[in-house]
C-alpha cells in the first residue's frame, strides 16, 4: 500500500490535481492526450504531394475560420498561420480536452523550382489545399527527334 493514500481513488485524485496544476502553469496539458498526438508546433497536420507540374500542400484544419488563415510564400518557403477558437462551457470541469485551441503557425519548405507567383488556395470541409505551380523551365519537356 502506498503511504499517505488509503485507496487508489485518492491517488488518482492527486494525479488529476497535479495535471490540472501543470496545465494551468503551462497553458496546456503536460502530456500528449494519446499515442497519436501531435507534438508542439505540429498543428495543423499536413500532407505534401508533388507532380511534375505542381506541389500540393494539404493542411487538416477542421473548425478553422478560413478568414483567419494567413498564407505567405517567399521563394520556396510557404508559411501558414491562423487561429482556431473552440467554444468551451465555462462552468464545466473538463477531465480531458484533445482539441487544439489558439494560434498556430507552420512553415513548409517546398522544392526550389516552385513559382511563388502561381499559388492557389482553397478551404473545404476542414482541409486547406495550397497548390503551387512549378516554373515552366523546371518542367520536363518532350523533345521530338527528327
Amino acid at each position: 500500500m502506498l503511504s499517505g493514500f488509503t485507496d487508489f481513488g485518492g491517488l488518482f485524485d492527486e494525479f488529476r490535481r497535479l495535471e490540472q496544476d501543470l496545465t494551468g502553469f503551462l497553458g496546456r496539458s503536460a502530456w500528449p492526450s494519446e499515442i497519436r498526438s501531435l507534438g508542439r508546433g505540429a498543428y495543423p497536420p499536413l500532407n505534401v504531394g508533388a507532380t511534375p507540374e505542381k506541389v500540393d500542400v494539404y493542411l487538416f484544419a477542421a473548425g478553422v475560420d478560413p478568414k483567419s488563415i494567413e498564407l505567405t510564400i517567399h521563394r520556396n518557403l510557404l508559411t501558414v498561420s491562423g487561429q482556431r477558437r473552440v467554444e468551451a462551457e465555462q462552468n464545466a470541469e473538463y477531465y480531458r480536452r484533445e482539441r487544439f485551441d489558439g494560434e498556430f503557425r507552420r512553415a513548409i519548405t517546398l522544392p526550389e523550382d516552385v513559382d511563388p507567383d502561381r499559388v492557389e488556395a482553397r478551404y473545404r470541409d476542414g482541409v486547406l489545399q495550397v497548390s503551387v505551380q512549378r516554373r515552366e523551365a523546371a518542367r520536363p519537356r518532350q523533345i521530338s527527334v527528327q
